[in-house]
């Protein structure tokens, strides 16, 4: 037996190890366009460097999923001529608000500044990701896609690189014949870029105490569907933005209908992850959303094509963390570059890669990358117009906490006082999603439940198979639940098992029963549903679920979203 175990261990293949000036990990628009002007700069000082991006996706651009309504302001600095070639759907051509009722729409007269989207372009991300990916690659940096960051590497409490995911384990662990271990990427500095609440973010973040000081991040899901109209039915480029039905006023989100090319409309709907009701369900909340009249209008004969899932940062300017570290970078939804008051987030993530890459550069040609070098990154931030932005909007949600009409007055006096709103000395604290959830008993009262028809409204396991999403069953699981028996012993009975609705892809199920006043039963975890959106990770109420990568490749396949 000890001579077979060691044959094994000789046998297996060793760990690769890679040297790169710079590593971006995560191929969304932050760390593609941080790359780009990486290599724009090193080519301008005549410097030769090694800009590595990786990303879980099996594709650059297939886990990319947002609106989008974009601002060209990033992309104006960074690709002046990008109009000739970028992949935008259409100018924006329409605008509107509707307040929904449970039966009708309200129009607004006049759209709010913030919402005014004169100048931009209604975008498919997935589509920009991936024509950012091939100018990254054009500029002279190296796009690799399925190579999921796994775990940091560390020298003391300095960042040194990322070790990527190992391919080929069972789902017990064990290396499989078609075993292929991560590689080691050793970088001078390491750009973080993977999104709201990103793994390796989420390793150093208590480390490094990166949150210290910070108001708690608060997050919402946003769910949408693709659906194919009759021919002539959409314009491009046309914009709709809802508030009210169908949440509860004391709900944070809403709901938004896009014009694509091709008589394609985005139906999305975004439900803030910081509800009071366990049995809040955004997916559920989507269906509701389609089922208005004004929503049902839209989608009379056509055919939903595509579903995909998200979660954003919505917490503000005040909770950002600190964005730099010894050998480390944090950029993008990783950092909370989105302004949650104009709904857009693609500029302000590019435009903080490229404040990562002018800094990284820097560093780089100072033979210098700690962390007193890097924190010229928020010196940088602090002098520029994604700054005043996000300032202006600095206390736009936390305002919801008390309702939406109490949100809605803090964002009117938010525009008389520069943003303040009803902020003390400036600020207006928040508390963490998961933590206003509230106890509701073994029997919670339900939130309305959509009907199913399979026509306009679908259960999450069809939109699940309208993802795209792909994962190999014999695998180890990555969603971690730290302890089970909290599932069955107190969730059950303090929560209602609220797991079961806040995952829009049915991951969760919990089989338990209450029989002679014992809670038994187990916790089923469907992990090849998943469709990456980290909502489990943010909203469980104890914080014991732990969202991982799975094997680099896998998840979602998030065409033209």
């Amino acid at each position: 037996m000890h001579a077979s175990a060691r044959e094994t261990a000789v046998s297996m293949p060793e760990r690769e190890s890679l040297e790169v000036d710079v590593l971006f990990v995560g191929a969304g628009p932050a760390s593609l366009a941080g790359a780009i002007r990486l290599m724009q700069l090193a080519k301008a000082a005549g410097r030769e460097l090694e800009v590595l991006v990786i990303d879980k996706s099996g594709e650059i651009g297939s886990h990319g999923i947002s609106g989008a309504v974009m601002d060209p302001k990033a992309l104006d600095e960074l690709l002046p001529d990008w109009r000739a070639e970028a992949p935008v759907e259409s100018e924006v051509t329409s605008d509107q608000l509707w307040f929904l009722t449970e039966g009708a729409k309200i129009k607004a007269p006049v759209n709010p500044p913030m919402l005014n989207n004169r100048g931009k372009y209604v975008a498919s991300l997935q589509k920009i990701v991936k024509w950012l990916g091939e100018k990254a690659e054009a500029a002279g940096a190296q796009v690799f896609p399925a190579f999921p960051g796994q775990e940091l590497l560390w020298d003391g409490e300095r960042v040194i690189g990322v070790r990527t995911g190992d391919k080929g384990l069972d789902k017990d662990g064990n290396p499989k014949p078609n075993y292929e271990p991560g590689a080691d990427i050793l970088a001078k500095i390491v750009v973080l870029g993977e999104g709201p609440r990103g793994s390796l973010v989420k390793q150093a973040m208590p480390r490094l105490h990166l949150d210290a000081g910070r108001e708690p991040q608060v997050y919402a899901a946003g769910v949408k569907e693709l659906w194919q109209c009759p021919p002539g039915r959409v314009q491009p480029g046309s914009v709709v933005h809802t508030m009210g039905y169908p949440l509860p006023a004391e709900t944070f989100g809403g709901g938004f209908v896009y014009g694509m090319r091709e008589d394609i409309l985005d139906v999305g709907f975004v439900t803030g992850l910081d509800y009071r009701n366990p049995t809040t369900d955004s997916h559920n909340e989507l269906q509701r959303f389609k089922q208005h009249p004004a929503i049902r209008a839209l989608l009379q004969n056509a055919t939903l094509v595509r579903y995909g899932a998200k979660a954003i940062p919505e917490g503000g300017f005040f909770a950002m963390p600190r964005m730099y570290s010894d050998g480390l970078l944090i950029i993008g939804d990783s950092a909370g570059f989105l302004n949650g008051m104009r709904l857009k987030g693609i500029h302000l993530a590019m435009k903080s890669g490229m404040l990562a890459a002018e800094t990284a550069f820097e560093a780089i040609q100072a033979g210098d990358t700690g962390s007193a070098r890097l924190s010229a990154m928020e010196s940088r931030f602090k002098n520029s117009w994604a700054y005043r932005e996000l300032f202006a909007a600095r206390n736009f949600h936390q305002g919801f906490e008390g309702g939406l009409i109490a949100g809605m007055l803090n964002v009117s006096l938010g525009m008389l006082t520069g943003g303040r709103g009803f902020g003390f000395k400036n600020k207006l604290h928040g508390v963490a999603g998961y933590a206003r959830m509230e106890k509701m008993g073994y029997k919670p009262k339900e939130t309305p439940r959509a009907k199913i028809d399979n026509v306009l409204t679908f259960g999450k396991l069809t939109d699940v198979y309208n993802s795209g999403v792909t994962h190999e069953e014999n695998q180890p699981c990555h969603l971690k639940v730290a302890d089970t028996n909290i599932c069955r012993d107190r969730c059950t009975v303090e929560y209602g098992n609220p797991c079961q609705y806040f995952c829009p892809a049915q991951v969760y199920e919990p089989f338990f029963e209450k029989t002679n006043g014992q809670v038994e039963g187990r916790l089923q975890i469907n992990f090849t549903n998943c469709v990456h959106c980290k909502t489990c990770d943010i909203m469980d109420p104890y914080q014991i679920i732990t969202w991982v990568p799975p094997q680099g490749g896998e998840g979602p396949v998030y065409t033209n979203m």
